[in-house]
């Protein structure tokens, strides 16, 4: 198993956090990791998203929506071909704090691939965390739609 962790604190409500995480329509014109995603954000939902970590070409998955919380997690689970060869649960998560967050994001990557991948993978996929959650600040404080 391998696991990525990253933070970051949002001068914004979580409320504000969430919409805009949510806007998926949204993705294109300012998340540079997610660069898109069609879908709901509820739980049991199916999504096309498509994913450019620096530095590695663009990957389009379809992973299903485990967790819809609304302005406190949203959590999905995707997979290569079949579950346990190469499974990654992305959650992302707000936690409040008044009119201001801290947003979380981690991905928990399983399977018999795993050990295989190495760490350029997961080293571009961290970078690609912190590009979205610096993004997603910016955006979120801008009170942008």
């Amino acid at each position: 198993m391998r696991v990525i962790e990253t933070a970051i604190d949002i001068g914004a409500a979580a409320q504000r956090v969430w919409e805009v995480l949510t806007r998926f329509d949204a993705y294109p014109d300012w998340n540079p990791f997610v660069i898109s995603i069609a879908g709901a954000p509820r739980a049991g939902a199916k999504l096309k998203a498509r994913i450019k970590p620096p530095g590695r070409a663009a990957m389009t998955f379809h992973p299903t929506i485990i967790a819809a919380i609304e302005q406190q997690q949203l959590t999905w689970l995707g997979r290569l071909l079949v579950p346990g060869l190469f499974d990654g649960e992305h959650s992302f998560r707000i936690e409040s704090r008044g009119p201001a967050c801290r947003f979380h994001q981690s991905e928990r990557f399983s399977g018999l691939l795993v050990p295989l991948f190495g760490t350029g993978l997961f080293d571009a996929t961290r970078q690609g965390f912190d590009a979205m959650n610096a993004a997603l600040k910016e955006r979120a404080e801008a009170a942008i739609g």
